[in-house]
Formats: structure tokens, sequence, C-alpha cells
């Protein structure tokens, strides 16, 4: 993902951190399969979060200083609501996300989290067909109408 691809509404991104999240025109979800284990649950939405926030100018807010002076990175601003799915769904609403225009989509397939070393998962991928993944983990940002439209039948994962 790079900038040049990015949907306008990503690459003008205006931090609004004084509104509700609820009331932001944008909204950012990750979707972790329900039936993997917590940590890798964790994992999964973690590493996603990271993807995001690299690849939407904007998204992490300015960091903060505590009352007693210590220093706290941002965060980001928009909130993250992260609900459950299962793994063949996620596959089937990657492909339904990727062709809206107007959406940015982060994955994680099974790959990423069966290797201990990057340059090994970069290569795995290189050799894997994007049929034969098995995605364990969706972002997806974009207007708030289209987000709900495509993930408002899933629960909140717990």
């Amino acid at each position: 993902m790079s900038v040049a691809t990015l949907p306008d509404w990503a690459r003008s991104l205006d931090p609004t951190p004084e509104l509700p999240t609820r009331r932001s025109p944008v909204k950012w979800v990750i979707l972790v399969d329900r039936n993997l284990p917590a940590g890798l649950q964790v994992n999964a939405a973690a590493c996603l979060g990271a993807a995001m926030g690299r690849g939407v100018p904007g998204l992490v807010g300015a960091g903060g200083a505590d009352a007693s002076g210590d220093d706290h990175p941002g965060l980001p601003w928009l909130g993250c609501t992260v609900l459950a799915a299962t793994g063949p769904v996620l596959g089937a609403l990657r492909e339904e996300a990727r062709a809206e225009p107007e959406l940015v989509v982060t994955d994680m397939a099974d790959v990423a989290q069966r290797v201990r070393v990057y340059a090994d998962y970069l290569a795995e991928l290189a050799r894997t067909d994007g049929a034969d993944l098995n995605y364990l983990a969706l972002g997806i940002a974009g207007p708030r109408a289209a987000v709900d439209r495509l993930t408002g039948r899933f629960p909140l994962l717990r």
C-alpha cells in the first residue's frame, strides 16, 4: 500500500481527536478469526494495527504527557473496533472489501504466524498463490457507511 494508491479520504485524513469516534465519517475495524487462540488473536490485531497506522497517514494522533511529565506515544485517534469472524469468511470478505475503491484493506494470512523471520515470511508469501492463503485477520478502514455495510453483521471479539 502506498500513499499514491490510497483513496482520497486516506491521503487527506484530517485528524479530529475532539470528535467522539462514532461521529467520525471514517471508520476502522479489525476482524479476527474467532477460532484462533487468544494470544494469536491479539498478535494478529496488533500487527494489523501497525500496518494500518503505517499505511494511512494521519491515523495516529499526537503523543502527550501525563501529569508527571512522562511522555506517551500517539495512538489512533479514530479508534478501532475489533470484531469476530471465521477464517473462510475472512477470505471472502477480503475480496469484497478490496473491490471497494474507497476502502483501505490490510490482512494477515496464516503464513505470517508460521515463520519467525520476516524475510522468510515474504519469501513464503511470494511462493503462495493468493487463492491458497488462509486469512487470520483483516483491517478495513474507510467511509463509515461502506465499512458498516460490509462488517455490521459481525459481533465484537470477546
